[in-house]
């Protein structure tokens, strides 16, 4: 499902597992991934496997790459004493572009059996603040659950009280998971269907989950032809309106 025309107040985040930037065709071409984001009309974009994930984690998405296509991402990557520098926090990323502003954002250590990470933030558009999560989950279920509690915890501690969206890669394929029953303790599921993997999509690992206050329009899985080749996963969206 595309997204509809923009209207002038409406606001679409796009979560996107992008797995360093390699498609389903076995080449990397970051070039690929914007132009999805572009098919899409994302205003911010939550990424997950953004970065390199041996040795000495940098982007897969270049600054002047990012530039040239307007994006601008929040401070959430390190940066190596070589000079180069991740984008995000355990390859989790957030883009935003156009009117979309950054007011806060920070990193979320989760527990975990493999490199995990979570990322918040918070963004002003038009009157309106948001608070982003975007997260990739570990593949045990056990720390899946106890990964989720903790971004629970960490959104509950952040400044402030904007309304929330959260968004990820879960890495959950039963509907009724733990990780995915702890969110709905606090937010409702957004309707979403499959997204992985991207050539034939048959799992809903991808996921969206909003605070009541949040008016969601519409949303979806974004399936085109390119998707379908620009990475292992199909990217998901939300266009929450004012």
């Amino acid at each position: 499902m595309n997204p509809p025309p923009l209207t002038p107040s409406a606001l679409t985040i796009a979560s996107y597992n992008i797995h360093k930037a390699v498609g389903s065709d076995g080449r990397c071409a970051p070039e690929r991934i914007l132009d999805v984001l572009d098919e899409i009309s994302a205003d911010v974009a939550l990424l997950q496997e953004a970065d390199t994930r041996l040795g000495l984690r940098t982007s897969v998405l270049s600054d002047a790459l990012l530039a040239a296509r307007g994006w601008l991402a929040a401070p959430l990557g390190q940066q190596h004493h070589e000079g180069r520098a991740a984008l995000g926090w355990h390859g989790n990323a957030i883009l935003v572009r156009g009117e979309v502003r950054l007011t806060h954002s920070h990193r979320i250590t989760l527990p975990c059996l493999e490199p995990r990470g979570a990322v918040l933030a918070d963004i002003a558009h038009g009157n309106h603040v948001v608070r982003l999560v975007g997260a990739h989950l570990d593949l045990s279920g056990l720390a899946r659950a106890r990964q989720m509690h903790a971004i629970i915890d960490a959104v509950a501690k952040a400044p402030g009280n904007p309304p929330e969206l959260v968004m990820g890669d879960f890495n959950e394929w039963r509907k009724g998971g733990a990780a995915l029953a702890a969110l709905a303790r606090h937010w409702r599921e957004v309707a979403l269907g499959p997204s992985f993997p991207a050539r034939l999509p048959i799992g809903r690992l991808d996921r969206a989950f909003a605070h009541h206050a949040l008016h969601v329009a519409e949303a979806g899985v974004h399936a085109s032809s390119l998707a379908r080749v620009a990475s292992d996963h199909l990217p998901i969206w939300v266009r929450l309106a004012a």
